[in-house]
């Protein structure tokens, strides 16, 4: 995990004595990773060895991710659903290798 149990939590506002979850909030800070990668068409480690570690952008919306995807565990929303401005895709976006990508 990039992301600590503790630091996730503390973005979620759950209590820290609150451990039901705790696998579940570690899968999901997994899956956010895959789609960062998947998303920047690079891995976190060419990204450190570029870069010297992962930027905070780029942290930060691994908890973006893992925050939606807790909030909303199902594919249907029975509500109006605004993304909100330069948010995940516009800081995906300055991380992106356009030149690897599979457009």
């Amino acid at each position: 995990m990039i992301i600590d149990l503790a630091t996730i939590k503390n973005h979620l506002n759950i209590d820290s004595d609150y451990t039901a979850d705790d696998t579940y909030l570690e899968y999901l800070e997994g899956v956010a990773e895959g789609v960062v990668q998947k998303h920047i068409d690079r891995t976190f480690e060419d990204v450190i060895a570029e870069e010297g570690a992962i930027p905070q952008p780029l942290l930060h919306t691994i908890l973006l991710i893992v925050g939606n995807l807790y909030d909303n565990r199902e594919s249907v929303a029975y509500s109006q659903v605004v993304e909100v401005p330069n948010t995940l895709t516009y800081i995906l976006s300055m991380y992106r290798d356009y030149k690897n990508a599979n457009i």
